[in-house]
């Protein structure tokens, strides 16, 4: 895990020389400090997630947030030698939340150019495709198929941008996407849009409900998660891309995939 200490000391001092961002030695305690941007000169990474989206983020049953993005982004802090710390919110606050109450953010989010006008991103770390869940009785297998539905979406996602191109379609936004799924199988909606995984989450918990069906077979392309970053921190960013690195390397983050998605 430790492997990134030599690249470190000349990568992100090369990018703070050419940037003026003024790269700081960070005092963990430990013979394995790092160096890394301004944002974290004080030891700590603040991160803002919102624990609804398994399993890359929900709440664990010690009442924290859990999932396969947080223990990324704390093997990230290891490898930064920086404490993290977790703060949950509303997944359509993350954004503008960077550099005020968060210094980073990581929840599943898609790489888009509405929010690189505002947040800088790491390296992609995972690629994804929207998936539908609809009734098991549904007829619903196709795109036109949505034409007039009413659609449930957690708001500020892949999913409500999704249903707002759609002709004649009801955007019904919730803050969680748990709720979107509760109203599906309560029959209070036609169908929800979600990304693939926690789409597989939420039918596997009912099997006899509802079913899911393939983005790929709507249309829907392939999307990619990053960590979302103050814009400009090219320091910060190079520090967080060469931690994935090194963990993709060292064999990390395949068993995080294997803990959490498999």
């Amino acid at each position: 895990m430790k492997k990134i200490i030599g690249m470190m000391l000349s990568g992100v001092m090369a990018a703070a020389l050419v940037t003026g961002c003024g790269a700081t030695d960070i005092a963990t305690g430990n013979s394995n400090s790092k160096i890394a941007s301004d944002t974290l000169s004080d030891g700590v990474l603040t991160v803002g997630t919102n624990a609804e989206f398994p399993p890359f983020e929900y709440v664990g049953d010690d009442g924290q947030p859990d999932g396969f993005d947080m223990a990324l982004i704390k093997a990230v802090g290891e490898e930064l030698g920086v404490e993290v710390v977790v703060e949950n919110m509303e997944f359509d606050s993350l954004v503008s939340s960077i550099g005020s109450k968060t210094d980073v953010a990581i929840a599943g989010m898609t790489v888009t150019e509405e929010r690189k006008q505002s947040v800088d991103f790491s390296e992609p770390y995972y690629n994804a495709v929207q998936h539908v869940l609809v009734p098991k009785d549904s007829p619903i297998a196709a795109y036109d198929d949505l034409i007039g539905k009413t659609i449930g979406v957690q708001l500020g996602t892949t999913g409500d941008f999704i249903v707002e191109e759609i002709e004649g379609a009801t955007d019904q936004q919730y803050n969680k996407a748990v709720d979107a799924v509760n109203d599906l199988v309560n029959g209070r909606l036609d169908a929800v849009i979600v990304d693939s995984n926690p789409a597989g989450v939420f039918a596997s918990k009912y099997p006899d409900q509802i079913k899911d069906l393939n983005g790929e077979d709507f249309g829907f392309g392939i999307e990619e998660y990053a960590i979302a970053l103050p814009k400009g921190d090219t320091a910060l960013k190079e520090a967080i891309d060469v931690a994935i690195t090194n963990m993709k390397e060292d064999g990390t983050f395949d068993k995080l995939v294997d803990e959490y998605m498999e």
